[in-house]
């Protein structure tokens, strides 16, 4: 078999390494991706190693400046490959002069989840959007979600937070409905009196309607609310909070190792969320084109094919939260990768549920110049019965 997708592991290598490639399956597994189309290459096994396929490299860093597959680093640099560098105390003792240039990262305990998105990122598997929507009730958790809302910036998610995400004249609430249908993960601060809220406990429906994972934040003296369709709980304590104070809004904050275990919960979550929101957009599209006599097929690589007549195909590629113009540009990418079929048509299929009206008059426009086009979902059987 022919690998589609390589990762490397150079360097000084440590039991860490087996960890990373095990949650890397075991993350393959979650979202419906097939091990076959993976294959982990070592120092040892380099000669497997082909120039003209995806590849990510991590290169792990030497506290002694003992630089190890520097030459191989070279050659992988010269196929213009993704290397990240990893490093545990200090980058420039540890990380070899011509890897200098790229962004390193900082290994700890929480690290595992965040090198595996990565991996999956950069090959197309998990959108590189990493959107995050907090949800609180002001006058009781503020000072905790915009710490949370600090952390995460800090950890590369684009993050919303009502107070510091909307800009001035846009309408409050559609806007806040949009920005929630694009998120991967919902963080909610589930404080004593969150569901007297009427907009917190609006936003709880919206996100089991679109089953958006929700990691639910209890606080002390609280209790889990069975208020989400997909929902992770973390039980918090008095001594998860900086001088065990949890219930004012102005100056409670969580300790380092707490926001730390959140960001890792984030990283877990959101692979197995996006796939499964992905997954039900399958199921609608297939069962909507049987319905209309289509002879249609999900590939490993979980797109929808329609078959055509000899040799000839249209892919249907699902997209999870609002697409974009960049997604309909590597979208046409797969045209060309499809070599055994010619492939009439490619379009993306979303859910246009909350998105506001001005993005879905903009997914119009680019319908008319862009050779990838969008389906809705509400609109799956009207359009399958006309095409």
């Amino acid at each position: 078999m022919e690998y589609k997708y390589q990762i490397v592991l150079i360097g000084t290598l440590i039991p860490i390494c087996d960890d990373i490639v095990k949650l890397f399956y075991h993350k393959l597994g979650e979202m419906n991706l097939q091990e076959g189309f993976y294959k982990v290459i070592h120092a040892s096994n380099k000669n497997e190693y082909k120039g003209n396929q995806p590849t990510y490299v991590l290169y792990f860093g030497n506290p002694d400046s003992n630089y190890e597959d520097v030459e191989w680093v070279e050659k992988l640099m010269e196929d213009g490959n993704i290397i990240l560098p990893i490093f545990y105390e200090s980058f420039s003792k540890e990380i070899p002069g011509i890897l200098s240039n790229q962004n390193g990262l900082k290994y700890n305990e929480y690290s595992k989840d965040k090198i595996v998105d990565l991996i999956l990122e950069s090959f197309g598997k998990l959108r590189n959007s990493r959107k995050i929507f907090i949800s609180y009730k002001r006058d009781e958790s503020s000072s905790v979600a915009i710490q949370l809302y600090e952390a995460l910036e800090k950890n590369n998610f684009d993050v919303f937070l009502d107070t510091h995400s909307i800009k001035q004249g846009e309408p409050f609430q559609d806007e806040l409905w949009h920005r929630m249908t694009d998120c991967d993960v919902i963080v909610l601060l589930n404080t004593n009196k969150f569901l007297e809220s009427e907009w917190c406990e609006k936003e709880i429906a919206e996100a089991s309607v679109k089953q958006i994972g929700v990691i639910q934040l209890i606080w002390p003296d609280h209790k889990l609310e069975n208020m989400a369709e997909v929902c992770f709980p973390i039980l918090l304590k008095k001594e998860d909070f900086c001088n065990e104070i949890y219930n004012d809004k102005d100056i409670s904050k969580l300790i380092d190792k707490t926001i730390n275990q959140v960001i890792q919960q984030v990283e877990s979550v959101r692979a197995r969320n996006l796939a499964s929101r992905q997954d039900n957009l399958i199921t609608e599209f297939l069962n909507a084109a049987r319905k209309n006599g289509k002879t249609v097929n999900v590939q490993p690589e979980r797109f929808i094919t329609e078959e055509l007549g000899v040799k000839k195909r249209r892919i249907f590629i699902p997209s999870v939260g609002i697409p974009q113009s960049i997604d309909c540009n590597q979208s046409s990418e797969l045209k060309k990768e499809i070599k055994e079929f010619s492939v009439e048509e490619v379009y993306l299929i979303y859910d246009d549920v909350r998105i506001r009206e001005k993005w879905l008059r903009h997914l119009k426009y680019l319908n008319v110049y862009l050779d990838v086009k969008t389906i809705k979902k509400q609109e799956f059987d009207l359009w399958l019965k006309e095409n």
